[in-house]
């Protein structure tokens, strides 16, 4: 019960980086952002290297709950009060937008099931009426929601998909496309120009690390400002005790599960109650949490059947509640530090981080640049 959920063993690895590689732009992480870069520097007819520590998606890329949220990770309402109402707002259309693409690209992959935020407590619930106001003076797709799952909003626009399964396929059409994929080739050093892997080195014009959890290993400069934690989940084999036909986040969204269209239940959580433990650059589980994670699963979604995976996943936490997205040296760009939600804004990050790069002008790369 080591892999995820989304794990089915088909993938064909590829090889290591060997000896001394070549290119315009070397991208270090092969998640979700870092496949973004890569297909937007092809876009725009550069020369790609991507390298990974471990495998395509090998990290929390691949392995999170699988929820496509618009906007960043606080609620709009703390957003706004962040960036301003013009630039919250422009954000959020944005990521709506990048919703309706990766639907749109990958229909077998994304299910367009909106999402609810579900409140535990008097106070959440004043905190989702704040929010209803905020997105109905905006007009942004919101609905108040009372239902089995409890009492909250319901955001339809929002999806859930199979995040390993994307990247792959992203990871695939790279190497069609010309870009050169190594997997087990982790970054260990940074020069200008140059990346240096335990068995080769990469020669390059610029340098991208798009990497979300362990972003304070890999770029030092960072270290003060993004912080590693180890989120938590299970899954349970197909069950129809329940229909759950939405994305759920719960208590602040430290609380998040979701029903696969075969039955089974996905849950993750309870990182807080962990304490200090769970700040940590270690993806092996706990007791603790996975004890809350299980008792959750079976006293208050009263669900009983059995648990065949367990897993954990490194995230990056930026202090401020928004991703990191900045040139941290020259031609050494740094993307990551998504607060748990990065699957939308990361892919968003990716891409304006390499158009950036390729043409120094990116409204993208702009408005994500003063958000974080």
């Amino acid at each position: 019960m080591i892999d995820s959920v989304w794990e089915d063993h088909r993938w064909t690895a590829l090889p290591h980086l060997a000896g001394t590689a070549r290119t315009d732009v070397c991208v270090i992480g092969l998640g979700g952002s870092g496949l973004s870069a890569i297909h937007t520097l092809l876009d725009h007819g550069l020369n790609v290297v991507g390298i990974d520590a471990s495998f395509v998606a090998g990290g929390a890329a691949g392995a999170n709950g699988g929820f496509l949220l618009a906007g960043s990770a606080r609620f709009y309402h703390q957003t706004i009060e962040t960036l301003g109402r013009n630039r919250a707002r422009e954000l959020y259309a944005l990521t709506v937008q990048e919703i309706d693409r990766m639907h749109r690209e990958m229909p077998d992959i994304a299910r367009r099931v909106g999402s609810l935020r579900i409140a535990m407590s008097d106070e959440e619930k004043a905190d989702c009426d704040a929010q209803f106001a905020a997105m109905t003076a905006d007009d942004l797709l919101v609905k108040r929601y009372r239902g089995t799952e409890g009492e909250g909003l319901l955001i339809p626009t929002d999806a859930v998909f199979n995040p390993l399964a994307r990247c792959r396929r992203l990871a695939h059409s790279a190497l069609q496309r010309g870009a050169r994929l190594y997997e087990q080739s982790s970054a260990v050093k940074l020069e200008h120009g140059l990346v240096h892997t335990p068995r080769a080195r990469v020669n390059c014009k610029h340098i991208i690390v798009a990497v979300d959890g362990k972003l304070d290993l890999v770029v030092p400069e960072l270290i003060d400002r993004v912080r590693t934690a180890r989120l938590q989940m299970l899954t349970t084999e197909p069950t129809n005790e329940v229909r759950i036909e939405h994305a759920v986040y719960a208590r602040y969204g430290y609380e998040y599960w979701q029903q696969l269209p075969d039955g089974r239940i996905v849950l993750g959580g309870f990182r807080d109650s962990g304490g200090d433990e769970e700040w940590t650059h270690s993806t092996a589980i706990s007791s603790p949490v996975q004890s809350r994670l299980e008792n959750f699963l079976r006293n208050h979604l009263k669900i009983h059947a059995a648990i065949t995976h367990r897993w954990a996943a490194s995230v990056g936490y930026a202090d401020n509640g928004l991703p990191i997205i900045e040139e941290v040296r020259p031609d050494v760009w740094a993307i990551g530090g998504y607060n748990g939600t990065g699957n939308v804004i990361g892919t968003l990050c990716g891409r304006a981080v390499a158009e950036q790069v390729a043409t120094e002008s990116s409204r993208l790369f702009a408005l994500l640049k003063i958000a974080g």
